[in-house]
């Protein structure tokens, strides 16, 4: 099963060691209106408070979704964000999507979850995700079609079934 985009600017690429530094840079993006609460915290305690986060959600990625898609998504062959995904019998799981800020609001993440709706929708699957409550690509989700099901800690779980759209 392979992900494709009806744009031919936007592609995926297998993230290697080597792309370390952007995918700590796309973490980090996603995690800077938390920093940005963190007034007494100095640039170094933010940037090592970070890489420790993103080490230890790498990790866990690496270990729990060991047969999983994880990859770099790039725009004119610069990376422009990551997502990492699975299939399994009935489901593509989207484990995480983010974009950096300058890509955000122009229709690609809008474009990578349709693209993903019609992997499933081709192969009889449904769509789940875990989203915060607080992130505020949860209106996207849901003007997309993803239903919130259960609740897990911070996380709405939602999925995405072409029967029910």
């Amino acid at each position: 099963m392979k992900l494709e985009t009806p744009y031919k600017d936007i592609q995926f690429r297998s993230i290697s060691p080597a792309d370390r530094p952007i995918l700590l840079e796309i973490y980090a993006s996603s995690r800077q209106n938390e920093m940005d609460l963190l007034q007494d915290w100095t640039a170094q305690q933010k940037l090592d408070f970070l890489t420790q986060q993103f080490d230890a959600q790498h990790t866990h990625y690496q270990q729990h979704y060991s047969d999983g898609f994880f990859q770099l998504i790039l725009k004119d062959l610069r990376p422009i964000g990551r997502l990492y995904w699975i299939q399994y019998s009935g489901e593509i799981r989207i484990i995480d999507i983010a974009l950096l800020p300058d890509f955000q609001s122009q229709g690609i993440g809008t474009t990578l979850l349709a693209s993903i709706q019609k992997l499933a929708a081709d192969n009889d699957k449904k769509v789940s995700i875990h989203v915060e409550f607080f992130n505020p690509a949860l209106r996207l989700y849901e003007r997309l079609g993803f239903q919130k099901v259960e609740e897990h800690g911070i996380y709405h779980f939602m999925i995405w079934n072409a029967e029910v759209k």
